[in-house]
């Protein structure tokens, strides 16, 4: 039987196909006016992996691995790779468990359970196995088979995290992705083939190794291995805490929701982060010469709250707390630097009037009295209508902003009279063994969530502001996280089962013809595997209250 030619349109060419060419194939014929590899297909504005085929006129835009929906695609297709590569060099009956945790040096943290010692030597044989498989390029296939057959189909491997995740899963169909033999399943997309995985590196760090990948800038080019050993210390201690109440995986985390002790839960993680910021609160009572507390932290890291409960604490040691907001010292409207696009660049240092922020905290350290400036955001310009602020022998200063870790901020300040903290939602829970929830997807829902609540905007406009935010938290947050004294994560191991039915009415609102479309329908997916809990099972002075509302603290 003959078939049907198409039109296939990208960008301003077009071109003819046969009904059933792959998109993989169309791919190859276009991949040359790309400076990256492309891994996706937005065919008539819908994402469809590349081993789709052509079924009518369509106009393509391709994704590649420099775009966000084909970074995450390399690198969930990178996890595949891995751990297959794992169980062929490794017997399989001394692998227990292999688990991908969370982001150390732009790449995954893994560890193995069982016999195995992921060591130097180990390590090697697992990379040369995964660049076989690169040069072999074999094919990632998927399948989609019936929920209950899934679920039998990992209870028989041994992938019980899958297979408890796929007890609460409501549709029908479950993907799986297979290389060989080996099949397993991973929430959202994938390449066709090995052949696409062509830049890794496997390191030896702390009890396991981390899988090394390329950022988005650059997704030819694998970064040097830089372990963040404060950061990485406290991501430990929060999976530490899971593991302590048996909630590694979504899958456990409903297991207990729907077993009843979801009120249990909530105090005890609550109780957990009320005990590390009165040991906080104790360390800098302890030490009688600070008196600049400097907390900073990316978006929606729950900053506001915590400082509000540190000062609680502070207090409760015999301290008299004082908030200053960095954005109070804005420089003057007319003075403010602009981007490469010509609008106002407020996340830069240089936004902040930096010699007055100097001076002002000199004059109090040497116990004169300031008049601590208000940003007036309507007119642009600093307000001085405060009282003026002296500092007695047991106050301190307890300053928040996005450059409160950043040397340059504070560089007329003694060190001995700074204490710096590190503040972050860093998502301790996962979907599966398999498959890592990214802190940004944890921060990105909390702030569609506040956005919403407090400054009346829609989904699709937080989710299109994003990747700005996102670029500002590489530029002026990351760099100086080892600089704090101490960190605190903000993530509470139940918040996105509260939060799923403020964020899943929100991104619902967005039309399926939007840019934003694409990364609304990935999160509800996301949200898709949780069960929801009522908020008034969440505490009045939680840092989730930050978000949802209906917390004790005037934000």
């Amino acid at each position: 039987m003959e078939k049907n030619t198409y039109c296939v349109t990208v960008g301003e060419e077009k071109r003819s196909y046969e009904e059933g060419t792959s998109y993989q194939v169309i791919a190859r014929d276009f991949q040359k006016d790309y400076s990256h590899d492309i891994v996706l297909a937005f065919v008539d504005g819908r994402l469809q992996e590349l081993h789709k085929t052509l079924q009518a006129d369509c106009a393509v835009e391709f994704e590649t691995t420099g775009g966000s929906a084909g970074h995450k695609t390399y690198k969930r297709s990178m996890s595949l790779l891995l751990v297959k590569a794992i169980y062929d060099v490794a017997p399989r009956e001394a692998i227990g468990k292999v688990r991908i945790h969370y982001s150390v040096s732009k790449g995954y943290y893994c560890t193995i359970e069982g016999d195995v010692t992921p060591d130097q030597a180990f390590l090697e044989r697992v990379e040369a196995r995964m660049r076989q498989m690169v040069e072999e390029d074999l094919p990632i296939r998927k399948r989609s088979v019936h929920t209950d057959e899934a679920i039998q189909m990992f209870h028989k491997h041994g992938m019980y995290d899958k297979e408890r995740l796929f007890e609460y899963r409501r549709v029908s169909k479950v993907n799986i992705y297979s290389l060989n033999e080996f099949e397993d399943y991973y929430y959202g997309y994938m390449v066709p083939s090995a052949g696409y995985l062509k830049y890794f590196k496997l390191y030896p760090y702390d009890e396991g190794f981390v899988l090394q990948m390329p950022e988005m800038s650059e997704p030819e080019v694998v970064p040097p291995f830089e372990p963040q050993n404060k950061l990485f210390q406290v991501l430990k201690e929060s999976t530490r805490w899971g593991d302590m109440q048996g909630i590694e995986t979504v899958g456990a985390l409903n297991d207990k929701i729907t077993g009843g002790d979801a009120t249990e839960l909530v105090l005890v993680q609550e109780a957990l982060q009320e005990k590390r910021i009165a040991e906080i609160a104790g360390q800098i009572a302890s030490r009688p010469d600070i008196k600049f507390i400097l907390i900073a932290g990316p978006s929606s890291s729950g900053k506001t709250t915590f400082s509000h409960r540190l000062s609680i604490q502070l207090r409760a040691n015999g301290l008299v707390p004082h908030p200053i907001a960095v954005d109070n010292y804005f420089v003057e409207r007319d003075e403010t630097p602009r981007d490469e696009t010509g609008a106002f660049d407020f996340e830069c240092l240089e936004a902040v009037d930096v010699k007055l922020f100097n001076r002002q905290l000199t004059e109090l350290l040497a116990g004169k009295e300031v008049v601590i400036p208000e940003f007036n955001f309507v007119a642009g310009h600093k307000e001085y209508g405060n009282k003026p602020k002296k500092l007695g022998e047991n106050d301190v200063l307890v300053i928040e902003g996005i450059h409160c870790l950043n040397p340059r901020l504070t560089e007329s300040l003694p060190d001995a009279h700074k204490f710096k903290i590190y503040i972050s939602a860093l998502t301790q829970l996962n979907v599966d063994e398999h498959n890592r929830i990214p802190t940004t997807d944890g921060r990105l829902i909390r702030r569609i969530v506040r956005d919403a609540r407090t400054r009346g905007a829609s989904a699709q406009r937080t989710i299109r502001m994003w990747p700005s935010v996102r670029r500002g938290e590489e530029r002026n947050i990351f760099p100086y996280q080892e600089e704090a004294d101490v960190m605190f994560n903000s993530a509470l191991i139940y918040e996105l089962a509260v939060l799923k039915p403020y964020v899943e009415r929100l991104l619902f609102g967005i039309d399926r013809d939007c840019p934003e479309y694409v990364e609304a329908k990935r999160l509800l997916k996301f949200m898709d595997y949780f069960v929801g809990i009522g908020s008034e099972m969440v505490p009045m002075n939680s840092l989730l209250r930050e978000f949802i509302g209906g917390g004790c603290f005037h934000l």
